[in-house]
């Protein structure tokens, strides 16, 4: 199997970190962006020359023709939310057939997915992860429960076959411990049986597709969702997602094996954000955390919703992934501080953590220990800047720091929100996968 130039990118800290526009500038260097996890709960903003594109389900490749786009059997898929994206785009100018795929092992989110996680956030109270309650969790729920409903299964239109009892089961069980008025299950059933049609041509093994792709050289890009710090295994649970964020759900989510993943580009923001409920060692009071989400347009793609803000936290941002390299985004948003902060360890009693604590209430427990140093504010401004020469001494510097504390060079800066705010280190790991077929940096593609 043929394995040089294939990328696995992923995110670092709570999600956020701008996945969407690295992988956006990568694309040009690859045949095929698999994306392995999540929902459309996660969003992804690409800005070309000004135009805004905002995805949720479909990689950010498929704004590149050529490029074929694979939605793996790790994520979860509602059908609605997959054809109302494809027609946004479509409605802009961007065909996308023949260029997107989906796995038939993928599992659906069906109307009564978000209904029970809507209810299960209710009754949580002021325990409440904080989720988009968009029928994900659940939807990964009954996955591991073996009743859930996967794409290949829409087939089967048949009264009384295997689609129309798992959601007579599914729906009762949702009509049983959500309150207000019931759901008819043959209306949920016949809603997904008509989907089919127009999702059939998209539908294969994709698994099979990527392993074909690899066997005859053509570079894949593997694409993640969320962040580490919201993996339900390594994240802080509860507080997190409902898949594996990290670098073991490429491989399960796409049915790849790790072989096939040459490097790991890790995405980290020159500050730390999250969303949802949950600690957070390095947030910043109010009036700063506004500032930055002000300067930063720090809301959710999918949801509009304001993300908490903080310093950048660098306890255990690389050893979960093995991260080859890092893709520092949103430098720019910094250009207005005169002072910055580091986060470099927990302090919880008289002791220094170097890695999150595994408990939810000993990360509370914890406060940050900082290194600080000086911003670059009225001496210059990185905006905008594509040569790393014309970036402020103090910028340079503040990135040696991160690159030090983190252990992997910092590969990519990104300078702003366009495709071409961005600049390349090409001796850096990653300059061999742009080289391989993307444009220079700041180039408009």
């Amino acid at each position: 199997m043929t394995v040089t130039g294939n990328l696995a990118v992923l995110g670092a800290q709570w999600g956020d970190e701008g996945k969407g526009k690295i992988v956006d500038l990568l694309s040009p260097a690859f045949a095929v962006v698999a994306r392995s996890q999540g929902g459309h709960n996660a969003g992804h903003t690409v800005i070309v020359g000004g135009d805004e594109f905002i995805l949720h389900l479909i990689p950010s490749g498929i704004l590149h023709p050529g490029v074929t786009c694979v939605i793996g059997n790790g994520v979860v898929v509602d059908p609605a939310a997959l054809f109302a994206e494809i027609d946004q785009l479509h409605a802009r100018g961007l065909d996308t057939t023949g260029r997107l795929l989906v796995s038939s092992r993928a599992h659906v989110i069906l109307p009564y997915h978000r209904d029970i996680e809507a209810a299960a956030e209710s009754r949580l109270g002021a325990q409440r992860i904080g989720t988009t309650s968009r029928g994900i969790g659940p939807s990964y729920e009954h996955k591991a429960g073996r009743f859930g409903i996967r794409i290949g299964d829409l087939a089967d239109g048949r009264p009384g076959g295997r689609l129309a009892g798992l959601i007579e089961a599914n729906v009762g069980e949702r009509n049983r411990t959500v309150a207000g008025p019931a759901l008819d299950w043959r209306s949920v059933w016949q809603d997904a049986a008509r989907v089919w049609e127009r999702l059939a041509p998209l539908v294969t093994d994709t698994s099979r597709y990527l392993h074909d792709a690899l066997e005859a050289g053509r570079p894949v890009l593997f694409e993640g969702a969320q962040g580490t710090m919201l993996d339900i295994d390594h994240g802080t649970y509860p507080y997190v997602t409902s898949s594996n964020a990290t670098i073991g759900g490429v491989c399960t989510g796409l049915g790849v094996g790790p072989q096939a993943i040459g490097g790991v580009l890790g995405i980290v923001k020159a500050y730390t954000t999250r969303v949802g409920e949950g600690p957070f060692p390095t947030e910043l009071d109010e009036a700063g955390a506004e500032r930055l989400r002000a300067w930063g347009r720090e809301y959710g793609a999918s949801t509009g919703r304001p993300r908490r803000c903080g310093w950048f936290d660098a306890v255990g941002v690389l050893r979960v992934n093995g991260m080859t390299a890092l893709a520092m985004t949103k430098l720019d948003v910094l250009d207005h501080l005169d002072e910055l902060r580091i986060c470099t360890g927990y302090r919880r009693g008289g002791e220094v953590l170097i890695d999150p604590p595994p408990t939810i209430d000993g990360l509370a427990a914890c406060e940050p220990v900082y290194e600080t140093l000086p911003g670059w504010a009225g001496a210059g401004r990185t905006a905008g800047v594509t040569d790393e020469r014309d970036l402020p001494a103090a910028a340079r510097a503040y990135l040696a720091r991160l690159e030090a504390l983190s252990g992997a060079p910092v590969a990519i800066i990104s300078t702003g929100s366009d495709r071409g705010d961005t600049i390349v280190r090409r001796d850096s790991p990653v300059g061999r996968w742009l080289d391989a077929g993307a444009p220079a940096a700041g180039q408009a593609r």
